[in-house]
């Protein structure tokens, strides 16, 4: 007697494949949502201490203002000062920390009692690391320039025709 259908040995290949790809797919999962919640902890902290540098910056700049003169230093932060000749105004300027790799830059320009800010932004701090290890053209070779004009047009640049 000939059965047919899927047999036994058919059933248990296919539960264990569909098994097998729940479980890839969760340890899947898994990983991305620990790299998210890296990026995260990373994006909280960035924030945090921007706002903590930002009212730092604001109080420094409340005492600089109420100053007569601009102090060298105010809650621990270097001043630095400038004089603007053309517009006749004290140019004052700090950085405030962030983090290990930015810094809030504050430049600020005084007449008396009055003080505009020139400058309120955030400044990477971080050495810059050259990435060189993709190739890329850095201009003509052997085979002499290329006029980009010949490129749109769809011709041969290296075409001796072509000029």
């Amino acid at each position: 007697m000939k059965r047919s259908g899927i047999g036994v040995g058919s059933a248990s290949i296919v539960l264990v494949f569909a098994v097998l790809c729940l479980t890839v797919f969760s340890l899947i999962t898994l990983v991305v949502a620990g790299n998210d919640r890296t990026l995260v902890d990373t994006e909280v902290q960035l924030v945090m201490g921007y706002y903590e540098a930002d009212a730092l910056a604001e109080h420094i700049v409340a005492e600089i203002v109420q100053a007569d003169t601009i102090p060298d230093s105010v809650r621990g932060i270097d001043i630095m000062a400038d004089f603007d000749h053309e517009s006749g105004a004290e140019i004052a300027y700090f950085f405030c920390p962030i983090s290990n790799q930015k810094e809030l830059y504050v430049r600020l320009a005084l007449n008396g009692n009055s003080c505009d800010i020139l400058s309120w932004r955030m400044w990477d701090t971080g050495d810059w690391v050259v990435d060189d290890n993709l190739e890329v053209w850095q201009g003509p070779d052997e085979f002499g320039s290329i006029d980009p004009s010949d490129v749109w047009l769809g011709l041969d640049p290296w075409d001796a025709e072509v000029s």
